[in-house]
């Protein structure tokens, strides 16, 4: 018998095995008992103390995504998911950003899951490349947001 790798973590780089500890921490906090109140704002602390953490031109990024998904989505409620910040409504994701660090990725992405209502036709993109938050793509996002929670 080898004494590799386990099998359970073949296949899986070291980042995402860390994103997949990240998110069973994340389950075990919203599990736990207090108000929806409480949790609402834990949740929000967490995901701005996570983009506290993010290499600078990530946090950039993160804090811009987060200013315009909070302005524009004020339904959507911020929350960790998998170490990244993320915005639900009624406790499924809806829009996330993973910076560029997170995967050792070329660039951060701002991702849209299935809740978005982003449909077009037979194929439409579900997750856009970031390398600078400027004023046009604050636009462009803002406009997404939008139309995701439709």
């Amino acid at each position: 018998m080898s004494r590799g790798k386990s099998t359970a973590t073949v296949g899986f780089t070291a980042e995402e095995r860390t994103a997949m500890k990240e998110h069973a921490q994340e389950l075990k906090r919203q599990a736990r008992r207090g108000s929806r109140a409480d949790k609402a704002a834990e949740a929000e602390r967490a995901v701005l103390a996570k983009i506290a953490e993010m290499p600078e031109a990530d946090r950039i990024m993160a804090e811009r995504v987060h200013a315009v998904v909070k302005a524009e989505a004020p339904m959507l409620a911020p929350k960790l998911w998998y170490g990244m910040p993320a915005y639900a409504r009624e406790g499924k994701v809806v829009c996330f950003f993973q910076g560029a660090d997170k995967f050792k990725a070329r660039y951060a992405t701002l991702g849209f899951n299935d809740p978005a209502k982003l449909d077009d036709g037979s194929m439409w993109a579900t997750a856009f490349a970031l390398t600078e938050v400027t004023a046009e793509v604050e636009t462009r996002i803002a406009a997404l947001v939008r139309e995701a929670v439709g």
